[in-house]
Formats: C-alpha cells, structure tokens, sequence
C-alpha cells in the first residue's frame, strides 16, 4: 500500500480501473472494485486510521461538568485529528475524508479542521418550522464540505429531546418526532446534491448523554417505532440517506453497533436502507458481532476491525469474508454514488460573507418571541441614546457559537453582540453609543453591572446555557449564578429586555420580572446582528419552540422516576434507563398528565397579530387510505408584515395514545392585512405514519376504525379549531 496521501491525486486517474467506468450502476462498481481487492486492502477499508486511545480514560460526565468550556474545547480538539480511511493508491481508492456536523463544518480530517460558517444551532433551525430554511441550512453545510474536500458530513442529528437536560440537544432538532424528520429530511437532500454523503445520527435513542459507553435504554416496540425511530424511517425513505451512525448506548442490553434487530431487520429488510452505517467514534465493541449485525465502518480507529481480529475472526468462522465483502460494496456503492472516486482533492476558498448572510437569515426566522409584556419590543432605535449590554463573558464578549464538543465549528469569523448591534443601529439611523458590562461567574462584580445598568437609557441582559457533548446537565435550572444576576439586574431599570442564548430549554424563576424575552439560541457566526435585527425591528420575529419549556423540573418525566433517568443498576453493572413514561414525552407528557408548561410546543410570539378563519376538514369520513385535507385562510391582522406558523394536531382514538400528535404544518409570511389560504393534506401512506400506530401482530402501522380529532391552531396549546374524522 502506497502513501495515501498520493490516493487523491490518482483517484481520477480511472484508465486501468474497469471499476471507474462511470456508466455502470454504483453497485456494480462497487462489487468490482472489492473484488480485485486483497484481503489486506479489504481490512484496510473497514475502519478509520486515527491512532488508537483509551476512551475510557477520558473525563467523566462529573469531570465534563466541571470543566470550563475551553478545557472541553481543547479536550476535543485533540481527538479530532486523522478522521479518515486511507486511500490505496494501486486500486484508485481516494483518502476517504470525513468531518463532523450537524451544526456546520465541525471536527474534519487534517489538523487543526478548517474554519467554516458557525450555523444557528439545530434546535433553533427546527423553532423556524420552515422546511425551506432547512434546505438552505443543508445546503451551505454541504457546499462547504465539498469546497473543502470531504467526502462525508456526520449529520443530522435526529435524536428526540427526551430530556430538556441532554447534552447534545443543541444538535437534535426537537422533542417532536415529526418535525425531526421533516427539517431533517430537507438538511439531508441539500448536503447530498454537493456529492457529499450525509449521516443520520445517532442511531438509536442516543437521547442522553449520562454513562453513553455503557447505558442500556429499554422502550416498549411501539413507543420506539412511533417516537424515537420515526424521523430515522423518515431520513431512509424521503432523503434516501447514504450513511447512518450508530449509537454508543445498548438497546435492550445489546450495544447499537452489534444490534441486528435494528442494523438489519428494521434499517435494511423493513425501510429498504441501501447505505453502510459507521460507528459512532469508538461505539464499536467487536469484530465478527458488529459486522454481522450490520456495522459496515469502525471509526476512528482499528481498535476492533483491524487486520489480527479480522483474521482471527475469518479462521475461526465467527465472521466470514462475505461479510466483509458486503460491508465494503456498501460504503464503496455511496462512494460511487456521489462520484468521490472521481473527484480530486482540491480544497477552495468558502464564501464567508455570502454564507454569513444566509446564516443571519436562518438566525433571525429561528428566533423565538417568548414575551413581550406592554409591546415593549421592537424597541425603538432613535429612542435611547445609552445602551449597555449585560451578562457573562460566554454571551456578551463574542458571538455565542455554543455547541460544546466534536460538532463545535472553527467560525470564519464572528460578529460580537456589541458591534453588531452598533452596525444594525447606525444601518436605521441611530447614533446611541452601546457598551457592555462582562459579568465575572462568581458575580464579583454584580454592583458594578447595576450600577451602569442604572445610568443607562436602555439594558440588554444576556444569558443562557451552552451544553456540550459528553455530558449532561444536572438540571434544567442550569442558569446557576445567572439566575440571581437576573434576578437582580431585571430590577434596576425599567427599560431593560432579556435575550436568551440557549442549547436547550431552561428555567425561568424570573420570568414575573422580565417584560421582553427573546430566544435567540446559539446563533453561531451572526449572533451580534441577528440579535439586534430583532431586538430593533428590522426583523419580525417567527420562531416557535420545537421543545416545551417547562416551568419546574418537578414536572418532568423523570422527576421521581430514576428508572427514567439517569437510570438504575438492575444488577447487571451497568444502568438501565427505562421509558416507562411510554408514548408520553414531550408536550405529550405536560398534556396527558393536565400540566400547563411555562412555554407550550410550538409557541411563539410576533410583533404582528394574526387570524384565522374559514377552518374546514374532508371528508368528514375515511376509509383510513384516502389523503384528509384540511383548509384555513389566515390573516396578517397587525400593521407590520409577519410569519405564522400554522399547526395540524391529531388525537388518535385508541387507549394509551397521548391527548394530540403533530401531523403538518405550514409556516407563511404575510404583508399587513394580507390572507393567505392554507392547504395542509395528512395523508395516511406517508412515511411519518401520521394517522398510524404500531401493531404488534401484524408487525407494521395500522389505521384503526374510530373518530380521529384533528386540531389546528398556532402552538400544541392553542389549537382553538377542532373537527372530527370518522375511519371505518
């Protein structure tokens, strides 16, 4: 085997290859490219060539906790390195190069990873409810990949939000399984029109990130099929997804990368998954178990695929060299695919400001109003002549990429909350100066912080929670010290407003003092503009929340339940996380329960008003096949252009479903007294099984006879339209 440093600049060089020739089936290539390949080359190709390491001397969740955010940062950085699969020069295999997502260009081959534009985090994509602006989220992560010369985007990330408190919340879309896979479903397409091959993550209910390497999640089938693999089904079928990654944790105690049940049965014989799953980063536990159950790539290391094991497992037929054969045409078919034989390794230049600009637009239809007592915001640019902006180094010094661990972007470049909001000001007019005040964490200097917090004209309080990877967070009330800044601070000046930057849901204590709360998230690389856009009315705010914000952790799912989480040693050794709250999660668990959540699914608020009228549903009875359309005609009732999002909730007439699912909706801008029909069809066929529930005896989605109530309105809570369809 050559350098595979040289494999790039050969791959296009196809004369000697009949396995090159472009107008063959990928498949077919495939299958000739693997058989011409050495048992040798073959094992070569089945893992990743970072240097092996001891995961299980890395920090603990604990020790995570306790680490500042630039301890994780450089604890992460330092695993990022040679994350790929070298090439093989004699059989024109290119170095297979692959980075990490779903938030942009993360963590990729080569040290250190390239800088690229630092997106809005996934949670605040899904509050834009807006599958075209997924699309073009989609598309500036693959086109950046492609310029810099990857092959492979690990993401999206469609895990559920189980738990406000998960770590990697920030990079799954939402509670709801329906909108996952709708948002996720477009990301996947516009990566993969850049040839570049998307991953779906983390296959399956990787939804904490507490004892990850060792905890097994036992779920009811129907709750898994209707929930937690929903939006997955969804990828494979309407996205046609290359790849897959494979989950750390056990599933009904066997690890994800050696569950056929899941790799096998259900990916490949029930959804028709044409791809190769990868390994999560050291989520695979064995040689022969994982590749027969249907793990195709270890990554990032040979600590299990490599050559000794792979051997030792062929000679004493625990795994055979069709398997491995199989797991090679797999990868090698998407490969050809997307024509990265072909392709050389020619890294260019990303448009930084042209995908800045995208990803201000993004930011600022993902923002969530979630108050705005007496009309306070938009604030009024020409209306104070002293602003101060207020909070932790985190949120007021720089702008708030978030995202914590292997997904975290290099930014081409930021844009910090007080210079932008000086360039948003100057752009209407505005000479107000703006200055800020960086709050220490041990709030040494909390008297200084009110006292120009009382001299200013206007205060912007900054504040939130970044979460990372590798951990979870003890509590929802993660604000800590925060809490009591604002506490105070929300009581020194009456024109003060709140700007939230959130991975994750939080606890409000204060909410009573604050007037105006904006949700911005982790906006990434345009934080200081998009932020101020808002705050100043240059933008009509449309974000609705994609998780319930719940008013005290006594009322989670879990609150009382250990079983739920973190889980419970049942005397094998390792924890055991039960979903014993079934089909009830999320806003599903506060409306079954008669729960009033401090921000209800799918609520957010406008600087406009809006109406809604002209409600119909037919037929108003099915035979459970044929598609139910439901009409609205909604009306900018305000004085200034706006979006709403409208929202199809449907109550399944069967015991033990929850109160309503969400089964369409439709997000529209309207000018000022502007009406718009709205057209929402739920059909029974389509791959998110909208009016279906899992059948144990016929082992698929089934319509049962009954009365389905369908609900629209603008939130999970606000659905004041109601009509019933009768299935027989």
């Amino acid at each position: 085997m050559k350098n595979e440093h040289t494999a790039d600049s050969v791959s296009h060089q196809n004369g000697s290859f009949p396995w090159m020739d472009q107008s063959l089936p990928p498949r077919e290539r495939a299958e000739m490219l693997v058989a011409a390949m050495t048992l040798e080359q073959k094992i070569a190709q089945l893992h990743g060539a970072m240097e092996t390491i001891n995961i299980y001397a890395l920090p603990t969740a604990d020790e995570m906790n306790a680490m500042s955010q630039e301890e994780q940062d450089k604890l992460f950085a330092q695993l990022q390195v040679q994350r790929h699969v070298k090439g093989i020069e004699e059989l024109g295999i290119p170095r297979f190069r692959i980075t990490n997502g779903p938030v942009g260009v993360g963590m990729g081959d080569g040290h250190p990873s390239p800088p690229a534009t630092a997106l809005p985090m996934t949670i605040g994509l899904a509050a834009g409810f807006d599958p075209e602006l997924a699309r073009e989220y989609g598309d500036i992560i693959g086109s950046e990949t492609a310029t810099l010369g990857q092959h492979v985007l690990e993401g999206p990330g469609v895990c559920l939000h189980r738990t406000p408190i998960a770590g990697r919340n920030f990079e799954y879309f939402s509670e709801d399984p329906y909108l996952s896979g709708v948002m996720g479903v477009e990301v996947t397409k516009a990566i993969q029109a850049h040839n570049v091959i998307a991953m779906g993550k983390h296959y399956v209910v990787n939804d904490q990130e507490y004892e990850r390497f060792r905890t097994s999640v036992e779920v009811d089938e129907h709750v898994l099929r209707e929930l937690y693999l929903l939006p997955f089904e969804m990828l494979v079928k309407d996205a046609e997804i290359a790849a897959i990654m494979s989950a750390y944790n056990r599933v009904r105690g066997v690890y994800a990368t050696e569950n056929r049940y899941l790799l096998n049965d259900i990916l490949r014989d029930e959804w028709g998954f044409k791809g190769y799953v990868q390994s999560d980063f050291w989520s695979c536990r064995s040689t022969a178990a994982s590749l027969t159950a249907g793990m195709d790539h270890e990554m990032p290391d040979a600590k299990w695929c490599n050559e000794t094991n792979v051997k030792n497992a062929l000679e004493d037929t625990s795994l055979e060299i069709q398997t491995v054969d199989r797991a090679l045409v797999r990868r090698f078919t998407q490969m050809f695919r997307f024509d990265q034989f072909e392709r050389p390794y020619n890294p260019g230049v990303i448009d930084a400001k042209g995908h800045g600009a995208i990803s201000r637009k993004i930011g600022s239809q993902t923002a969530v109003l979630l108050k705005n007592e007496g009309g306070v915001l938009p604030l009024d640019p020409k209306a104070y002549g002293s602003i101060v902006i207020i909070g932790q180094s985190e949120f007021v010094d720089d702008a708030c990429n978030g995202g914590g661990g292997s997904s975290k972007v290099i930014p081409l470049y930021t844009v910090p909350p007080v210079e932008g909001m000086q360039e948003v000001l100057r752009g209407l007019g505005s000479d107000a100066t703006v200055s800020k005040v960086t709050v220490e964490k041990d709030l040494s200097n909390l008297e200084e912080a009110k006292s120009a917090a009382a001299e200013a004209d206007l205060v912007i309080l900054m504040a939130g929670l970044v979460a990372s990877e590798g951990a979870d967070l003890p509590s929802p009330n993660m604000l800590n010290d925060q809490n009591r800044m604002l506490d105070e601070l929300l009581e020194v000046n009456q024109h003060t407003v709140l700007v939230m930057k959130d991975s994750s849901p939080v606890m409000m204590p204060w909410i009573t003092k604050a007037p105006g709360i904006l949700e911005a998230w982790n906006q990434g690389t345009e934080d200081g503009h998009v932020v101020a856009d808002i705050l100043f009315g240059v933008v009509n705010p449309s974000g609705k929340v994609p998780t319930t914000y719940a008013a005290s952790e006594e009322e989670l799912l879990y609150a009382g339940y250990p079983e739920r989480y973190p889980g419970t040693d049942e005397g094998n050794g390792f924890p055991v996380i039960r979903y014993s709250e079934g089909l009830n999660m999320g806003y599903r668990w506060f409306q079954s329960q008669g729960i009033k959540p401090l921000f209800p699914f799918g609520f957010g608020m406008s600087y406009t008003s809006f109406g809604l009228s002209g409600f119909s549903v037919t037929p108003a009875q099915s035979d459970g096949k044929a598609p139910i359309t439901v009409k609205v005609t909604v009306t900018n009732t305000g004085k200034i252009a706006g979006a709403e999002v409208v929202q199809v909730y449907l109550g399944i007439p069967l015991a033990g479903q929850p109160p309503k699912r969400l089964v369409g909706f439709q997000k529209l801008f309207l000018e000022p007294e502007q009406s718009q029909d709205v057209t929402i069809t739920i059909d029974p066929s389509a791959t998110n099984h909208p009016m279906g529930v899992w059948d144990y005896c016929d082992r698929d989605f089934v319509v049962q006879p009954g009365e389905y109530t369908l609900y629209l309105g603008t939130s999970s809570e606000d659905t004041p339209f109601e009509a019933t369809v009768v299935v027989v």
